[in-house]
């Protein structure tokens, strides 16, 4: 590890999956969602969700470019009024209205991983730290609550640029805000696809492989919390 981050000035991280990880185990179907809908969803498929999940999110990529939490849990709110009406849930509007703010405002939904902050701070003394992360606008209350925002000196969002990774441009706007050269950086994220990305440009990638499903093979280096960084 010594060998890869020598002569680097700065790590950038993702978040979900690299730093938190969500409460219920789903991000968007959160504990909330799941008082209120568990019951529901008993006759439904495994398949039939998964549909219903990809024509919300499918919403959701289309129309990414928001600028405030307001519009964020306005986005949630047509996210499960899809999910409903997919899956015959008769969520009323009140409780699509009530999801969408518990997804938007209610930290509890997120979980920093054992060591996580520990590792950061430590990291941040000896490098700048920047995140990539393909997000909303309560990321940044996400951060503080957890108490790590004030750690990174500064953040490239997907709904600020309206374009996720691996789309070049989040790598590139991370890249002018911290002024360095792409072969001094270091990218972690749980996805291969994410991490090929970065190196397209010269950014190291590594892959954090905390939630198991990101324990692939793939020729990056791998970790499996950001304590083996140090």
């Amino acid at each position: 590890m010594n060998e890869l981050l020598s002569g680097k000035s700065v790590l950038f991280l993702d978040v979900g999956y690299t730093i938190d990880y969500p409460a219920s185990g789903d991000w968007m179907f959160t504990k909330r969602f799941y008082e209120l809908a568990a019951d529901r969803m008993k006759h439904c498929a495994a398949e039939q969700i998964r549909r219903a999940k990809a024509a919300g999110v499918d919403y959701l990529l289309k129309n990414h470019l928001i600028r405030s939490e307001k519009e964020e849990a306005e986005r949630f709110q047509h996210y499960y009024r899809i999910v409903s009406e997919a899956l015959g849930l008769r969520l009323t509007e009140d409780e699509i209205k009530g999801l969408a703010e518990d997804r938007t405002w209610n930290m509890d939904n997120y979980v920093l991983y054992p060591g996580a902050k520990q590792a950061i701070e430590a990291l941040s003394k000896t490098y700048r730290l920047g995140i990539i992360s393909d997000t909303w606008p309560s990321i940044e209350n996400q951060l503080r609550t957890l108490g790590v925002r004030q750690y990174f000196s500064f953040a490239t969002y997907s709904f600020a640029l309206g374009v996720f990774k691996p789309d070049p441009r989040m790598y590139l706007d991370a890249l002018r805000k911290c002024g360095v050269d792409a072969r001094e950086t270091v990218f972690v994220d749980d996805s291969p696809e994410n991490l090929e990305g970065a190196a397209k440009l010269g950014i190291t990638p590594i892959l954090i492989a905390a939630n198991p499903a990101s324990d692939v093979e793939m020729p990056y280096c791998k970790i499996h919390a950001l304590s083996e960084l140090l």
